[in-house]
C-alpha cells in the first residue's frame, strides 16, 4: 500500500522556524500556568478518597466463586459517595488472586454516621453480586489523608529536584534552568487540566503527574543533547538559528514517540475502566505538554540566557547562517 507505513508519510528534515514564535507562546503558557495555580485554590483539587479519608473493606466468596468487580463498582457508584475504588487481591492466607476476593474503598459524606454508610454499602453489595463475607472494614481520617497528600506532594517536588540536578551536572547552568522551567511548567499545566476536568486527584494521579515530569525530562535532554552537539558544530551560526535546527532535527523523533504513547494512552481510557480514565488522560495531555514545553518553555530561556562558545557568551544577535565571522 502507498504510503505505508504511516512514518514514511513524515518528512525526513523539516525547515520549521519555532524560535520566530517564542514570544506569543511564552505569553501563552504565562496566562495559562497563572490560571492553572488559580484554579488549584479556586475551585480547587477534586480530591479522591486517597486525599479526603474514607472507608475500605474486604469482600469475598467462597474459593472458586468470582467477584464481578464491574457490578460491584456500579452499585456503590450509585449511592453518590464520591470516588468508589474497587481492586482485586489475593485471597486471604495465598499469593493466589482468584477473583474471589476484593476491596472496596468508599468517601463517607460529611456529617453522616460511618457505621451507617458502611451498611448501606454493604447492603446494595449484597443485592449486586449476592451473599459474600465482610471482613477488615476500616476507616481513614482526614489527618492520615492529609499526610499522605503531603507525602505525594514532596515526591513530586523532589523529583523536580532531582531532574534539575542531573541537568546541572550534565549540561550547563542554563539548560538546567530552562530544563527546570518545562518541568514546573507541565506539572502546573496537568494540575490545571486535572481542575479544569474535575478529575479525581489520587495517588494514580501523583503516579501519572510523576510518569509526565519523567517523560518531559527525557524529550528535552533529547533537544538539549542535539543542541549541544550543534553549538560546537555550528560556532558562527547565530543561536536562534542553532536551536532552530536543533529541534527540527529531533522533531520527528518526537513525533513518533508521543503519537505511539498516546495511542496506547487513548486505548487505554476507552476500554481500561473508569479506575484508569483520569490516569490516561492526565498522561495524553502532559505527553503533549511536555512536547510543548521542550520547544516553547525550555528552548527560549537559554536563547534569552544565551551560551558559551569561545570563551564568550553568545546571544540571538551576530552572524547570518552561513556566513563567518570576520575580524
Amino acid at each position: 500500500m502507498r504510503g505505508w507505513p504511516f512514518i514514511k508519510v513524515l518528512p525526513v528534515k523539516t525547515n520549521l522556524q519555532f524560535v520566530k514564535f517564542a514570544k506569543p507562546f511564552g505569553l501563552l503558557s504565562v496566562v495559562l500556568v497563572i490560571a492553572s495555580i488559580i484554579g488549584c485554590f479556586w475551585p480547587g483539587l477534586n480530591m479522591g478518597i486517597d486525599f479526603r479519608g474514607g472507608a475500605s473493606m474486604e469482600v469475598s466468596k467462597p474459593a472458586g466463586q468470582v467477584v464481578a468487580l464491574d457490578e460491584l463498582r456500579s452499585a456503590v457508584g450509585e449511592l453518590g459517595l464520591g470516588d468508589v475504588g474497587v481492586q482485586g487481591i489475593a485471597r486471604r492466607g495465598t499469593d493466589v488472586n482468584d477473583g474471589s476476593t476484593a476491596i472496596v474503598r468508599f468517601q463517607i459524606p460529611e456529617g453522616q454516621d460511618q457505621s451507617q454508610v458502611v451498611r448501606q454499602v454493604e447492603a446494595v453489595i449484597t443485592d449486586a453480586v449476592g451473599e459474600v463475607t465482610y471482613s477488615d472494614v476500616a476507616v481513614v481520617g482526614s489527618k492520615v489523608s492529609n499526610e499522605l497528600f503531603t507525602s505525594g506532594m514532596l515526591a513530586l517536588g523532589m523529583a523536580v529536584v532531582l531532574m534539575f540536578a542531573y541537568i546541572w551536572f550534565r549540561f550547563e547552568p542554563q539548560f538546567g534552568f530552562g530544563a527546570i522551567a518545562g518541568l514546573v511548567h507541565d506539572v502546573i499545566l496537568v494540575f490545571g487540566l486535572i481542575v479544569l476536568m474535575r478529575l479525581e486527584f489520587s495517588l494514580n494521579m501523583v503516579a501519572a503527574i510523576l510518569t509526565v515530569i519523567g517523560y518531559s525530562m527525557n524529550d528535552t535532554v533529547v533537544v538539549f543533547d542535539r543542541l549541544r552537539e550543534n553549538l560546537r558544530k555550528y560556532k558562527q551560526m547565530p543561536l536562534r538559528e542553532v536551536i532552530d535546527l536543533s529541534i527540527n532535527e529531533t522533531l520527528s523523533r518526537t513525533i513518533i514517540t508521543g503519537v505511539t504513547a498516546i495511542m496506547v494512552l487513548a486505548a487505554l481510557a476507552i476500554w481500561g475502566g473508569e479506575a484508569l480514565f483520569g490516569f490516561s488522560i492526565a498522561l495524553m495531555a502532559g505527553i503533549i505538554i511536555g512536547t510543548y514545553s521542550s520547544i516553547y518553555v525550555g528552548a527560549p530561556i537559554i536563547l534569552l540566557w544565551g551560551v558559551k562558545r569561545g570563551g564568550a557568551t553568545d546571544d540571538a544577535t551576530p552572524v547570518k547562517l552561513g556566513m563567518a565571522s570576520r575580524p
